[in-house]
């Protein structure tokens, strides 16, 4: 098989256990052959796991509540549970957002209808289109701006009548202009007095939290009931999460060394998703090198092949 990452420094035993020790340097390595679910086979039982701990696919089964997410849940439930006219959640990319709202939809009841709009843009109409298709309406690109309004003022009256009321959950929300939020805003006006009949749920990077706190935007930020800035993990949450996944997919003993974590923290930022990555690439190198432990020369030589982008953007501590 081609070797990743040829170039290798000579490297010294250091102070692995001594289990470790002796495959550090001397292990032979099984070919990766055949299909890629055969070469994922040999990557985990190399390891002694029975899944792959670092997927960049959500995973129900991974799931890990860190203290900030936690929060930023609460603040998902509390305004699904007083009616918050908006609820906006922001945090940056990888950061766990979307894996909140999956475990959100999987939580609510059958009083509520949902939409959920992935990665919104364009016109007013557009929009309207997506948000009636997300509620399973039909939005003919022939239809006027009046007719898709009609349409789905009619059907959230339609679902309030049948003892549902309705959430629309847009993700990647930082895509959207200040017009279009207005329009979102002009929304929540189908609701009469303690009657909500319509709930929306704003999912973005921070940049999303950003537009909404111009001036120009008071009204709309006025009617956001409930707000949360999921932050990136600190070093400690960022150990536990490693562990945690590694316990899940099958491993329990040490994998990654106390330095390794580090370093692979000080390049991610905190970011579960880009945490993941390098995670995932440290394991094929230590795997390719014949090593049962992720030390922290392996995790440099990820990067001094290119084979990962370090976090370059924000700040590591807030997340943004």
């Amino acid at each position: 098989m081609p070797t990743i990452g040829a170039r290798r420094r000579p490297r010294g035993q250091g102070g692995l256990p001594s289990d470790l020790r002796e495959t550090q340097d001397q292990q032979q390595v099984p070919e990766m052959q055949g299909a890629p679910a055969e070469a994922l086979n040999i990557y985990n039982d190399f390891f002694g796991l029975t899944h792959q701990p670092f997927a960049l696919t959500p995973d129900p089964d991974f799931l890990f509540w860190s203290p900030a997410h936690k929060r930023a849940y609460a603040m998902l439930e509390y305004g699904v549970m007083t009616h918050a006219p908006i609820t906006l959640i922001t945090g940056e990319v990888g950061a766990g957002k979307t894996t909140l709202l999956q475990h959100l939809l999987r939580s609510l009841g059958p009083e509520v209808k949902v939409g959920l709009i992935s990665n919104p843009s364009g016109s007013r109409a557009e929009l309207l289109r997506w948000v009636l298709m997300s509620l399973d309406q039909q939005a003919s690109p022939d239809d006027s701006y009046v007719d898709l309004f009609s349409r789905f003022q009619n059907c959230v009256i339609h679902e309030y009548a049948m003892g549902r009321r309705v959430i629309l959950i847009f993700d990647e929300a930082q895509n959207l202009d200040r017009a279009a939020l207005e329009e979102l805003r002009m929304f929540t006006n189908i609701n009469a007095g303690k009657d909500v009949l319509l709930q929306l749920v704003l999912v973005g990077q921070p940049e999303l939290r950003e537009i909404v706190a111009r001036r120009d935007m008071r009204q709309f930020a006025q009617r956001v009931a409930a707000l949360f800035a999921l932050p990136a993990m600190d070093l400690a949450t960022a150990q536990e999460y490693i562990l945690h996944r590694l316990r899940i997919a099958g491993r329990t003993r040490k994998l990654f060394s106390t330095e390794a974590v580090e370093k692979i923290h000080h390049l991610t930022g905190g970011v579960p998703r880009l945490i993941n990555r390098l995670c995932d690439l440290s394991l094929v190198y230590a795997f390719t090198a014949g090593r049962k432990l992720v030390d922290v020369d392996t995790v440099g030589e990820v990067l001094e092949d290119g084979a990962f982008m370090p976090m370059t953007f924000g700040d590591a501590e807030d997340g943004s």
